[in-house]
């Protein structure tokens, strides 16, 4: 996430979900119509203090809540570690079937060599 709003839409929309809440319901209990809420949500719009005040109210949290950077959950981490070592996988087996192709194409070129060498011995 790289700026405010979009840690804010975030957020909001995450405790919104963790208590259920629909938007209409939550904006119903801030007092601000839902399509305001969904512009937050979005990142498209900014709140005033006022309504940020009434959101976190509204979501039982504190109004710092709504800017804390989201924690980098385990299961990301997880899928970031699979993903990683599918891809070094792939890059080892391309480079030793890349080494393998050349000391195959060495070995060849120099019995071909030798061949060659000892027609004319």
């Amino acid at each position: 996430m790289t700026n405010l709003k979009q840690v804010l839409a975030f957020n909001l929309k995450q405790h919104r979900t963790q208590l259920g809440y629909t938007q209409a319901k939550l904006a119903e209990k801030a007092c601000v119509s839902t399509q305001y809420l969904a512009m937050i949500e979005l990142g498209r719009k900014f709140p005033s203090i006022e309504l940020m005040d009434r959101i976190a109210s509204a979501l039982k949290i504190d109004n710092l809540d709504l800017f804390t950077p989201p924690p980098f959950p385990e299961v990301n981490i997880e899928i970031l570690k699979k993903t990683f070592l599918i891809d070094m996988e792939k890059e080892v087996t391309k480079s030793v079937k890349k080494a393998i192709h050349n000391a195959v194409k060495t070995v060849v070129n120099n019995y071909s060599i030798d061949k060659t060498s000892r027609k004319y011995n």
